[in-house]
């Protein structure tokens, strides 16, 4: 398996190697319940295990691994009450920057949103599903930052960890990128309008699309989810 930090661009390198194995986690290059050795991921990345101590703590923090004294750590499995708790908060973000951009977006980051969904066209035509993903995560960081809610995009990325697992693995099967793309594009065509009610509720329908997947998930790969959540009831898909 192929893991690797980015270049050195001046950013503590304990922050690359939590970025490099996030990525391996959602990406599944880890599975749920793997052990993660220290010196391995320090060998293995060209870096001391410091850094790769500090990332396992991140790690820890958002839910992705659990560290347990004298045993180890561990990539934790899916959990379907976290997923759904995140999708909560993300919603509420997402639908707010939505309606403020709808409220008014500089004609250059609805450029930028265009020119993403082109590429978003481009990834899906060639089943380039990482690539995809980095688009999606591209374009609402851009709607964010085009209404200048930093913070709100902040807020976003540190609670959609175990959001990104289920999204991973929801493509293409699950989630059609073509369905994803459209919704993107209806977003973008009511903030360009200047309706904000509109690109509210188009954020609201793309915002609730893992509540059809994630059941259909849990049946094809209930390995990979916590067995603690088995007695959660069904997500109910809200019109």
């Amino acid at each position: 398996m192929l893991i690797r930090i980015e270049p050195d661009s001046g950013e503590p390198v304990a922050r690359r190697v939590y970025r490099a194995l996030r990525h391996a986690i959602v990406a599944m290059q880890f599975r749920p319940g793997q052990p993660l050795s220290e010196q391995e991921v320090a060998t293995r990345l060209g870096v001391s295990r410091q850094p790769v101590r500090e990332a396992f703590i991140k790690l820890s923090e958002a839910g992705l691994v659990t560290i347990r004294p004298q045993r180890g750590t561990f990539v934790v499995k899916i959990s379907v009450r976290q997923v759904m708790d995140a999708r909560f908060v993300r919603e509420a973000v997402e639908l707010a920057v939505a309606r403020k951009a709808g409220e008014g977006l500089p004609p250059a980051v609805l450029a930028e949103l265009r020119a993403n969904l082109e590429a978003q066209h481009d990834a899906a035509a060639e089943r380039r599903h990482d690539r995809f993903l980095e688009l999606d995560e591209a374009f609402h960081r851009a709607l964010a930052l085009g209404i200048g809610c930093e913070y709100a995009w902040r807020v976003v990325e540190e609670t959609k960890a175990q959001m990104d697992r289920v999204r991973y693995l929801s493509l293409p099967d699950a989630t059609p990128l073509d369905r994803l793309i459209v919704q993107h594009g209806m977003v973008v065509d009511a903030i360009a309008a200047g309706r904000p009610d509109e690109a509210e509720m188009a954020m609201r329908m793309h915002m609730r699309e893992i509540l059809t997947s994630l059941p259909e998930l849990e049946r094809r790969f209930p390995d990979l989810f916590d067995d603690a959540d088995a007695a959660l009831p069904a997500p109910v898909r809200v019109a």
